[in-house]
């Protein structure tokens, strides 16, 4: 649902795919099914379609489940990186790095204890908040899943030749995940999300799209996190607390267990 909101899209339909280890326990996969379901309810989505496999033991970590996305796009917005400019600014709907340091804790790999959540959820009313106020200012949005903010930026800047400048003391974190990622040599903008959306808007209408999302339910956090520039072109530049400026590349191998 979330590829689909920040490709400027509703989604109207899921089609579902279980890949299921021999031997999985029923009561595992009926809670999955349940939690999906419930899910698709809360987000207004209906699940179509799907299907299951089964493989033998051993060969698949108990359950893999695919989704394919079916949607309907959104009037008054256009995402192309082609479209962005020297100026535009970048937006981001509110804390990163809280799924992927969960899903770490979760697994009993750090011996941390802490009141941390993953952010999984549907982004779709913080974008149609989004569209409503600055539609035709809107230039590119992207879910910062795999490989966090760096990498999606990093493909925006290759793709649109560009810089991206990201003001350190603006974009936000939870002091949970500052400390795990400290403690682990991790950035957390090369932290997975789930709940959260990047996108450039330009400068006329970047404090109409920081006011709708901070009105929206679970926007309040939204940051005007950096900006487009001339130079360093193709390259996201961070400039950090303390007066300097850092390279941030793309996410190199995978630090945290990949599950999505």
């Amino acid at each position: 649902m979330n590829d689909l909101a920040v490709s400027g899209a509703k989604a109207e339909a899921l089609v579902v795919t279980y890949v299921l280890e021999a031997g999985l326990s029923t009561p595992v996969l009926e809670a999955e099914v349940r939690a999906m379901a419930k899910a698709a309810r809360d987000a207004g989505v209906r699940i179509a379609a799907g299907d299951t496999k089964v493989v033998e033991h051993g060969k698949a970590d108990q359950m893999y489940v695919t989704t394919t996305g079916i949607g309907r796009l959104l009037p008054g917005v256009t995402i192309d990186p082609r479209s962005v400019r020297v100026g535009d600014r970048i937006l981001l709907s509110g804390p990163i790095g809280d799924h992927g340091i969960t899903i770490l804790l979760a697994r009993g790999e750090l011996d941390l204890e802490a009141d941390l959540r993953s952010d999984t959820r549907s982004v779709l009313p913080l974008v149609e908040a989004l569209i409503r106020a600055a539609g035709p200012g809107i230039r590119w949005m992207r879910d910062p899943t795999r490989g966090g903010v760096a990498t999606s930026l990093n493909e925006l800047a290759r793709d649109c030749g560009l810089g991206m400048v990201l003001f350190e003391d603006q974009i936000p974190v939870r002091d949970t995940v500052r400390g795990a990622c400290e403690l682990l040599g991790l950035d957390p903008l090369h932290i997975a999300n789930e709940g959260q959306f990047l996108a450039v808007v330009s400068s006329e209408y970047a404090d109409a799209a920081i006011n709708a999302l901070s009105l929206a339910p679970g926007g309040s956090e939204a940051q005007v996190i950096g900006e487009v520039r001339e130079q360093p072109a193709g390259t996201v530049l961070v400039t950090t607390l303390y007066g300097g400026s850092r390279i941030v590349d793309m996410l190199v191998g995978d630090p945290l267990p990949r599950i999505c």
